[in-house]
């Protein structure tokens, strides 16, 4: 089963041919300045690259005895919209009975679904990506909030600034990324020769 999970190589691979990882000169929302730029919704555009990656994912959580002894009884949740193709994807490569995905409203993390305390199964959360782990952290929060335990937790990929456990366990990441971010733009090596900027979201 091991050998069947992509090289974190052949990971970007995809990532860099289906669009969702860039190089250039990209500035956030916040201000500061990367030579990189995700956009995983592209990468999961298309269901061979989407179901590689979901698949990939999985089968990390399966190799962790705590998880494949629960299953099918587990919910896969997503922090944010961004990682609900991968939720599903998982969900559907580990036959887990639910899921579910929370959304930012009103500055608040919370279920977009009604959920009834101690409805909820085991949990893994699972993103798109994982910059600094806020939005994961914010989950936590609201998942043991519902009586439920967190199992297991990952993303296609995880940023090496970002935590790498939760509640005692690795984050599992089909990439760990040395993410390049600089907080001004005096501090900015792409700024410094003059490379043009692209404005981009997060």
């Amino acid at each position: 089963m091991v050998e069947l999970i992509p090289s974190q190589d052949a990971v970007m691979q995809i990532l860099t041919r289906t669009g969702a990882f860039r190089e250039g000169h990209f500035v956030y929302p916040n201000g500061k300045h990367s030579p990189h730029y995700f956009q995983m919704p592209l990468a999961f555009r298309y269901y061979d690259t989407a179901r590689v990656l979901a698949v990939a994912l999985s089968r990390k959580f399966r190799l962790e005895k705590d998880i494949s002894s629960q299953l099918p009884k587990v919910a896969i949740i997503s922090p944010s919209s961004g990682g609900i193709p991968v939720a599903f994807g998982v969900r559907d490569a580990l036959n887990a009975e639910q899921i579910y995905w929370a959304e930012q409203e009103e500055g608040k993390r919370q279920f977009r679904q009604y959920v009834n305390q101690g409805e909820v199964n085991a949990c893994i959360i699972v993103d798109d990506l994982i910059r600094s782990g806020k939005a994961l952290e914010e989950t936590i929060k609201l998942v043991k909030q519902l009586g439920s335990r967190i199992i297991g937790a990952g993303a296609i990929v995880r940023f090496t600034s970002a935590p790498d456990e939760v509640e005692g366990g690795p984050i599992k990441a089909l990439v760990d990324f040395d993410a390049r971010i600089y907080d001004t733009a005096g501090a900015c090596k792409e700024c410094k020769e003059g490379i043009p900027e692209e404005h981009v979201r997060f």
